[in-house]
């Protein structure tokens, strides 16, 4: 029996939410202090002000050494538990005389009356950073040393002061250092219910993205079909796909791009964005290459000796569609290729890497986004919504190459052929199906994109090429799936194209390659499906 699940964790950010008929009172004065943290950045301040307003402060560890350093008093935990540190420091804080002074109600009598039969302290506020697990895990530490960052004590100081934020304050995040230090000094250490409920789901997000990114490290090989994402980096977009929808962005954007110049991005840039990275990542570190993107979808794509060069035939691929689109390079842009480039109304401009002279030109345009894109790993995986669920699959990391092909017609491809046919192929794979991409000297002529039918995406390319004044005499045709019937080689024959590229797999690939053999093409067939849907 296999068991599903599935946890889908985003950090939404926090609307201000006012009701008039709803109050939260019951202010609580902070009296005492459980600090336990990895990291002591930002800390000091905290420290000082507790001090300053007589808060008995209790520690453990290397915190504890913190806060001696800093002159302040501090009571160590293992004063108040009489268990010193064991098992090379794995158990500190698990003890029923810290968690029963957390999780104690202090409405309730008896809770009140045990704490002091047990000579347990109340505890008002608890401070917790927890290991770098997630850190730990991209430095390519060992399996040992990341198992040793997995927090235990800290994670169960967190979700027990976060449960009883009646009468606790959790504060479980660096990030909200500030936030906690400006309430203690305004409120003189005072908080209401409120301040408490928000500390307290923070803290939850901070222990659920942690579990999240432990499991993820355990199930690395999916073998468990749990699906388990939590992004806490949340940022509000102007809009969603429409105006009238709302839309957010959830990732580190910071980690793959730097942002030179430009407007916020839109949620349209951004998914236009993630399109032309994914694009161009198949033409990495190749000669010069530039792509135009609307919607998703190249509309002009050309690699030559020079980018500037690369840019004006791309621009020729479709010097409308080009209006507003997405543009990128796979090496830095010269002032040449930018004073060409801003000539045209275009969203963004990504490149890793511009000349002084090119970012002081493209800057012209104050609305017009520059980012360089960071030597960055993609991602193995895509998710998308789908009916009340979400679907996950392997990403489409198969590139076709020369080596992968088999010719299937009498006639063979030139070498010119067969490095148009891989560029088209390249092109073809991240346009949205159904799909036909015509190229020539490498330089798309025209691709047809979403189409219900394979015929009429070639009938749109051809027309398409042809308007742009594109002479498809010797081109060569990409098709993201096989063809069922001869009718498209017939149609591509006709307009000049001399050599096909396509997977194959059909049980009637013979039509077509029969009809090849008749007229003189050359086809290839690669034995993968590119479908984009």
């Amino acid at each position: 029996m296999y068991f599903w699940a599935l946890i889908f964790t985003t950090s939404f950010p926090l609307k201000k939410h006012n009701d008039n008929n709803t109050t939260m009172s019951n202010n609580k004065r902070i009296k005492s202090a459980l600090i336990s943290v990895f990291s002591k950045d930002g800390l000091a301040p905290i420290v000082k002000e507790l001090e300053a307003q007589n808060v008995t402060i209790y520690s453990t560890g290397g915190t504890e050494k913190f806060i001696k350093e800093l002159g302040v008093n501090v009571i160590p935990v293992e004063d108040v538990t009489s268990y010193p540190s064991i098992l090379g420091g794995r158990v500190k804080t698990l003890h029923p005389k810290v968690f029963g002074g957390i999780l104690n109600r202090q409405n309730n009598e008896k809770d009140v009356a045990e704490l002091a039969d047990f000579d347990i302290p109340q505890i008002d506020l608890v401070i917790v950073d927890l290991y770098p697990f997630e850190k730990t895990v991209a430095s390519g530490a060992t399996h040992q040393d990341i198992i040793e960052k997995i927090d235990i004590g800290g994670i169960s100081l967190i979700r027990a002061a976060a449960k009883n934020y009646d009468d606790v304050v959790c504060v479980a995040s660096v990030d909200d250092y500030n936030t906690f230090l400006d309430i203690l000094k305004t409120k003189n250490g005072e908080t209401s219910e409120e301040d408490r409920k928000l500390f307290a789901a923070k803290a939850f997000n901070v222990s659920s993205h942690y579990d999240s990114a432990i499991f993820n490290y355990f199930n690395a090989d999916h073998d468990i079909a749990s699906l388990k994402i939590s992004e806490t980096n949340g940022q509000v977009l102007r809009y969603g796909e429409n105006p009238h929808q709302r839309g957010f962005f959830f990732g580190n954007f910071d980690e793959l791009f730097t942002k030179l110049h430009g407007k916020e991005l839109s949620y349209n840039n951004l998914l236009d964005v993630d399109a032309a990275v994914n694009l161009m990542n198949e033409f990495k570190g190749e000669s010069p290459t530039f792509a135009i993107l609307k919607h998703n979808n190249a509309c002009g794509f050309a690699q030559r000796d020079t980018i500037h060069q690369a840019y004006v035939d791309a621009l020729a691929g479709d010097p409308v569609s080009a209006f507003g689109g997405i543009l990128i390079a796979n090496t830095e842009i010269d002032k040449d290729t930018a004073e060409e480039i801003h000539s045209l109304f275009c969203e963004v401009v990504i490149a890793p890497s511009f000349s002084e002279d090119a970012l002081e030109i493209l800057k012209g345009k104050k609305n017009r986004i520059l980012l360089i894109l960071k030597d960055i790993e993609f991602a193995a995986t895509t998710v998308r919504t789908c009916l009340n669920g979400i679907l996950v699959q392997d990403k489409d990391h198969k590139t076709d190459r020369i080596e992968d092909l088999s010719e299937v017609t009498q006639k063979t491809p030139s070498n010119n052929e067969l490095e148009d046919l891989i560029f088209a192929s390249k092109i073809c794979k991240h346009t949205k199906s159904n799909t036909i991409v015509l190229a020539k000297n490498k330089q798309l002529c025209a691709s047809g994109t979403g189409q219900t039918s394979r015929v009429d995406a070639l009938n749109q390319a051809i027309h398409k090429a042809k308007s742009f004044n594109f002479d498809l005499q010797g081109a060569v045709m990409a098709s993201d799936a096989f063809f069922p019937f001869p009718d498209c080689v017939e149609i591509a024959n006709k307009a000049g194209i001399t050599a096909v590229i396509q997977p194959g797999g059909s049980i009637k690939d013979q039509l077509s390659i029969d009809y090849c053999n008749e007229h003189g093409l050359a086809m290839v067939m690669t034995g993968t499906r590119h479908f984009k849907h």
